[in-house]
């Protein structure tokens, strides 16, 4: 019954926590500069006054505030996203369609730099004081202070312009839809290869210095004299008593970081023409697109915060301390 009551509450205040969050984006993006309707009348070459008072009355611009607010909330509560101004479509089904893109995206970003900054990490922190802990770190550093835009730049004009080795730009070739399944795999995993190591090269950094601090704190634990001391060779050490104590924090600021990736994901997606959430962020900023621009900051909500319950379950996992509370 415990379990049932505190899963309830959990539910409850998810809900809870969406609907502030709704709240709050509408009020900051109605509270920003521009006109929808304005825009709207721009591209289709009028600015009539009359033709810009109809645009407003047929997308419920004219009511009060506070009429709009609830109309939104109302519609949240029956999934319902709303309709695009600018493309003329209902704002889940251009999320629906942007998503598999921006997940592929950032769900490989993320395992590249957590698993590439825990191995790096842990190799700086066991050979503390060596030409590998210095090299490590010095990379590390170097990539955390790399503008994201500038290395995929970079990336590009190295391994797409002069080497030619992978794609520089797009989620596909031109011919992709003749291709079979297996050939498709593979040329969206080679178009896939730049933007997930311009997105994944500052946290690798960050993991990398995490990790390597915390294995040099853990090393000089009781446990770990302990277990030097019964005789275990120090790779029975490091993958036993080391390495899981080690990366709990790593998992915990991992799990912080996740949501930072859609964020992220809108230079790079822009820098690589990756037809994905960042792209449609941005495309509907410069629209004044509110509708997308509500839609999108909702769906990225509902992701960071099931990111967060993730990241719990994953603590409760690699670190026993905390299975009880």
């Amino acid at each position: 019954m415990s379990i049932i009551t505190s899963l309830t509450g959990k539910i409850i205040g998810i809900v809870f926590t969406i609907l502030v969050i709704a709240t709050i984006n509408f009020i900051l993006i109605h509270a920003t500069p521009g006109d929808p309707a304005m825009v709207i009348a721009g591209q289709s070459g009028a600015a009539d006054p009359k033709f810009i008072a109809d645009i407003r009355a047929a997308y419920g611009l004219d009511q009060p505030f506070l009429i709009q607010l609830g109309t939104y909330i109302g519609k949240v509560l029956q999934f319902d996203l709303g309709y695009s101004y600018r493309q003329r479509a209902d704002v889940s089904a251009l999320i629906l369609d942007r998503l598999g893109p921006t997940l592929l995206l950032t769900l490989s970003a993320f395992f590249v730099s957590l698993i590439g900054g825990v191995f790096f990490g842990a190799l700086a922190g066991k050979r503390q004081g060596t030409w590998a802990d210095l090299a490590i770190s010095m990379v590390s550093l170097l990539l955390y202070a790399t503008p994201v835009f500038w290395l995929g730049l970079m990336l590009v004009l190295v391994f797409s312009i002069q080497l030619g080795w992978v794609p520089a730009f797009g989620y596909a070739s031109i011919r992709a839809s003749s291709f079979g399944p297996w050939d498709y795999a593979m040329d969206v995993a080679r178009h896939l290869i730049l933007p997930v190591l311009t997105l994944a090269a500052i946290y690798m950094a960050v993991y990398t210095r995490l990790m390597r601090s915390s294995l040099i704190e853990v090393s000089h634990e009781d446990h770990v004299r302990t277990a030097r001391a019964k005789g275990l060779n120090e790779r029975q050490i490091l993958s036993r008593h080391m390495l899981r104590n080690a990366a709990v924090p790593v998992v915990t600021f991992a799990g912080l970081q996740a949501s930072a990736l859609i964020g992220g994901s809108v230079v790079v997606e822009t820098v690589f023409s990756w037809p994905g959430l960042g792209r449609l962020t941005y495309d509907a900023v410069t629209a004044r697109d509110y509708p997308v621009l509500l839609g999108l900051f909702l769906i990225m909500s509902v992701l960071v915060i099931a990111t967060n319950l993730l990241t719990d379950v994953l603590h409760r996992l690699i670190d026993p301390r905390v299975k009880g509370r």
